[in-house]
């Protein structure tokens, strides 16, 4: 039976990696058996100039429907004067809530051939392959109350809240040890649980589900010291689990390890394995139109939704191997560009993934 995915392109750049992303989709289903159907949406700031809206009815409605959601990228200065309820971003938020994504999934992987890009030494990270899983859907993003209020005095004050339920934190911790089982058995549970007791009950919970893993080594870790250890020896991770807001700053600590944000892929996944896949990266408008946007971490988001929402992890390592393939190939997008290695656009980055493929049949 075939698999739908919902492609999403977006605003910016989105349309552009988008392109090379169904292109690899196109040859594994041609010339590879890959049972699905691809279908297209608005979401975003292009939604918005469309319909009114950043997230239409039938965009979500689709979402819905489909096995999987490929999205490129949203929002760019065009929209920021817009009121923050229409904003491309709200489609992005609306499509998590609208399908439950709780979970994400953001992997930080140096590929050999990058070692010299990353910031770090390369004894440091090279090697580098740890997957830090954020709640997506709690935390202090979202608990109330919130809000700015004038006190008596006249001054203003904001408040935020962190609330945490046992349930929530349950789920996403089962997921981090269900992943850690497929790689190296090792999971770190990041929190603040000696000042903030929503995320001493995190610990709690995280000790209590890791009794179900006897086989997974547990190990937990202030959220400070472990932005620390990321950059002083970040190798040590396999799989991290935190809260929202640690996540949110923790993943993109990690990506910057890696080299090159244009190389990193991610997912969203909700309790029944329906997920949405996404480069981390923005929109970037100032490259827009250019060709020269790096469309790897899009293709390897396909890698992603592949092993863990359609049940093809084969065709997933094929997406893999192929990229480390045009990599040893010295191909390298403009953000990737270093001495004695071959600079190539969008169009052509995506072009050799697709060769390899089809090579290595």
């Amino acid at each position: 039976m075939s698999k739908t995915i919902l492609i999403l392109p977006g605003d910016g750049i989105g349309p552009e990696i988008i392109a090379e992303a169904v292109k690899v989709l196109e040859c594994l289903r041609d010339d590879f058996g890959l049972a699905i159907e691809m279908q297209q949406a608005l979401v975003g700031g292009c939604a918005y100039d469309a319909t009114g809206s950043p997230l239409p009815e039938e965009t979500l409605n689709q979402a819905k429907a489909a096995d999987a959601v490929l999205l490129g990228a949203v929002g760019g200065a065009k929209w920021e004067p817009l009121p923050i309820a229409v904003r491309p971003e709200k489609g992005l938020l609306g499509l998590r809530a609208g399908l439950g994504l709780f979970a994400n999934l953001r992997p930080a992987i140096l590929y050999p051939q990058l070692a010299a890009a990353s910031t770090l030494k390369p004894d440091v990270v090279a090697g580098l392959d740890l997957m830090i899983i954020r709640e997506l859907t709690g935390g202090i993003y979202f608990g109330q109350p919130r809000g700015v209020e004038t006190l008596d005095s006249g001054e203003r004050r904001g408040f935020n809240t962190l609330v945490y339920s046992e349930s929530e934190i349950e789920r996403i911790c089962r997921v981090a040890f269900d992943i850690a089982m497929k790689r190296n058995k090792r999971v770190c549970s990041v929190d603040k649980a000696n000042v903030l007791e929503a995320t001493e009950l995190w610990r709690e919970v995280a000790t209590q589900v890791g009794q179900d893993y006897p086989e997974v080594e547990l190990s937990h870790m202030y959220v400070d010291n472990a932005a620390m250890q990321l950059v002083r020896a970040p190798k040590q991770f396999d799989v991290m689990v935190t809260t929202n807001m640690f996540g949110d700053i923790l993943s993109d600590c990690a990506a910057m390890l890696t080299g090159s944000i244009g190389m990193l892929p991610s997912a969203a996944l909700n309790e029944s394995g329906q997920g949405m896949y996404e480069p981390i990266h923005g929109s970037a408008p100032d490259i827009a139109g250019k060709g020269v946007a790096n469309p790897l971490a899009t293709i390897l988001s396909v890698a992603m939704m592949l092993r863990y929402s359609l049940a093809a992890p084969e065709q997933a390592e094929r997406i893999e191997k192929a990229v480390e393939k045009v990599l040893d190939q010295g191909l390298r997008s403009a953000d990737l560009a270093s001495p004695g290695a071959t600079t190539v656009g969008t169009a052509a980055m995506g072009d050799a993934v697709v060769a390899a493929l089809r090579e290595a049949r």
